[in-house]
């Protein structure tokens, strides 16, 4: 029996794993497919929505301090020996049977506003976890751009690996036929095969890099990586005014007043301030009100009468009403060290939101200049690439002629190819950078 209840857990647990699998969108994936898939399985968000939970059951405990509160019971007991009967207060030595029903209630009327300030706190540290949310979405999705433009460049980064890997060995082989001819010395078809095992080193150095890109990009969407694992390369085009019209400065004020970052630091300064207020109201005296209702019921014979359930109900009902009044004079310092760290929370918390914009405008500034680099390096590698396409398309034709050796040959060869992954490298930087500053000016996210 044992064995098959097991069994069946087996089944059912790879049941459920393919269930889960069948769930993910099959790739390659498109950047926005990308990025809903990982928005969607991220940890840190579900953990967000949990806390906004808890978060919303602490307003409603607090709003209910607002509410008188309610609770009734009743018990039942049995004495025996000389005791007190409840009804006639006289000691008795017989069995007495009772039967007790109470009702109570309690409603603050005063308490130095603490209520009112620790409902508006919990609404505050809703409202901040809603934008911790909208922060943590922002991080995700700039990582799995970064991810994704990463790998398209790597892929690209292969392609070139493997022309020059192409070239190199399509000049090894005619270079062996010229040296078998006698018209090359066997030291130029050495260099060449020398070269052709570098670059074959090149290739496989670009793949792996390509695989580790390809295996970053699926953990971040947190997915399983399978080999087949690609995306669907962008058709993007390098124009003039892609970049942003606005300075730094500008994108930083912009950027400021919508990030959710710099709303969440004001919302737990705003938290802080509450929790201020809180402190403050402990000084102050609290008034209250209670009210209680208690009968009873006594199965015992008095005189020659025993009176009935409902009768004793309502012969031995009692009402009470009450006011409490509390002025705190010393309370063990308790209520000056609380205010003392509310004070410094809200100091922290003012510290943290100049952090956050700091931070803010630090990563624009970064974003900014970085993009005005790579587009000045973009433009200059286009110029370079062209001049070594054919500065390297001549050293061939004079390689294939005799008039240089392979080490001049190579040289072209190498520079052309270096040029190629530079242009490469600043074209997907440039890419980055400006999509990044579309990010911090509001605009959607795409790279078409």
């Amino acid at each position: 029996m044992r064995k098959l209840f097991t069994l069946f857990l087996l089944l059912f647990g790879l049941l459920v794993e393919a269930i889960a699998q069948e769930e993910i969108p099959a790739g390659p994936y498109d950047l926005q497919t990308a990025i809903n898939i990982a928005l969607e399985n991220n940890l840190t968000l579900k953990r967000n929505l949990l806390n906004q939970e808890i978060t919303e059951a602490t307003l409603l405990q607090n709003k209910g301090q607002r509410y008188p509160s309610l609770s009734t019971g009743s018990s039942y007991g049995v004495r025996w020996g000389r005791s007190i009967n409840p009804v006639t207060n006289l000691f008795e030595n017989n069995r007495i049977g009772n039967v007790n029903f109470q009702a109570s209630s309690n409603m603050p009327i005063f308490q130095g506003n603490r209520v009112n300030n620790s409902i508006a706190q919990a609404k505050t540290d809703l409202e901040a976890g809603l934008y911790n949310l909208e922060a943590n979405k922002n991080t995700i999705t700039l990582n799995v751009i970064n991810h994704f433009i990463n790998l398209v460049f790597n892929r690209e980064q292969v392609k070139i690996a493997e022309n020059q890997l192409k070239s190199t060995t399509e000049q090894m082989e005619r270079t062996k036929k010229l040296v078998d001819a006698g018209s090359l010395p066997m030291s130029d078809y050495l260099d060449l095969q020398s070269q052709n095992a570098s670059n074959q080193l090149e290739v496989i150095n670009a793949q792996n890099a390509y695989r580790g890109a390809k295996l970053n990009l699926a953990q971040s969407m947190q997915i399983p990586f399978t080999e087949d694992f690609d995306v669907i390369e962008p058709e993007f085009e390098m124009e003039e005014g892609l970049m942003a019209s606005e300075t730094s400065r500008e994108i930083f004020e912009t950027a400021v007043d919508i990030m959710p970052e710099i709303k969440l630091a004001e919302a737990n300064i705003r938290s802080a301030e509450y929790q201020e207020k809180i402190a403050k109201g402990a000084f102050y005296p609290t008034l209250g009100v209670g009210a209680n209702v208690f009968t009873n019921y006594v199965d015992q014979v008095f005189g020659t009468d025993r009176p009935a359930f409902g009768q004793q109900f309502s012969d031995n009902l009692s009402q009470a009403l009450n006011f409490q009044l509390s002025i705190p004079i010393f309370t063990n310092f308790n209520n000056k060290s609380s205010l003392q760290r509310a004070r410094a929370q809200t100091a922290i918390q003012e510290v943290a939101a100049l952090e956050a914009k700091n931070l803010l405008r630090q990563d624009i500034e970064t974003a900014y200049n970085s993009a005005l680099a790579a587009d000045l390096s973009y433009k200059a590698s286009v110029v370079r690439v062209k001049s070594l396409q054919e500065t390297f398309r001549i050293a061939q034709q004079r390689f294939d002629l005799g008039a240089i050796n392979s080490v001049d040959f190579q040289v072209a060869q190498n520079n052309l190819f270096n040029a190629q992954a530079d242009l490469l490298n600043a074209k997907y930087t440039y890419i980055f950078r400006v999509k990044v500053l579309d990010f911090y000016l509001g605009n959607p996210i795409n790279l078409n």
